[in-house]
């Protein structure tokens, strides 16, 4: 498996694996409308071009991916995305450990649903404690954040 930073040509395979990997949560919390699910590909494609975005690739194909950027000694990680089929074999945490080497802010941040009991292990097993819970939308479905000083990355 190899990590790089995606291209614009990526967009549209990165958007598909995304809308696939995020179904999942969807149906976790009965909510079809949270932001993987609606963004767009001209949204992916400036992301692309202002974010550090990586993909992870296997056999010409993706099979993950994550973005993240830097603003005042924070970098903000975001969609963190595996395909279902690849799940449990370390891809996540492979694009986590190197998303973060891009960067040497004072601290990270991310954030997952409180029901992601998947995600919330992995953040953690990778240093990540929680800062705060928050519902969000009209549903008052709970967030997580999380965050990780940059020593312990």
């Amino acid at each position: 498996m190899q990590i790089s930073q995606a291209s614009i040509e990526d967009a549209q395979e990165i958007l598909d694996l995304q809308k696939t990997a995020y179904r999942s949560e969807a149906e976790l919390y009965n909510n079809y409308d949270i932001s993987p699910l609606k963004q767009t590909i001209g949204e992916i494609k400036d992301q692309i071009k202002t974010q550090v975005f990586l993909k992870a690739v296997l056999d010409g194909k993706i099979v993950g991916t994550v973005r993240a950027y830097e603003k005042d000694g924070t970098c903000y990680i975001g969609k963190l995305a595996v395909d279902p089929g690849m799940q449990n074999r370390g891809i996540g945490t492979k694009l986590m450990k190197k998303v973060e080497s891009c960067f040497t802010p004072d601290r990270f941040e991310l954030f997952t649903g409180i029901k992601s009991v998947k995600n919330l292990h992995l953040y953690q097993k990778l240093g990540y404690s929680i800062l705060k819970k928050k519902e969000i939308g009209r549903d008052g479905v709970e967030m997580v954040y999380m965050e990780k000083s940059w020593k312990s990355a």
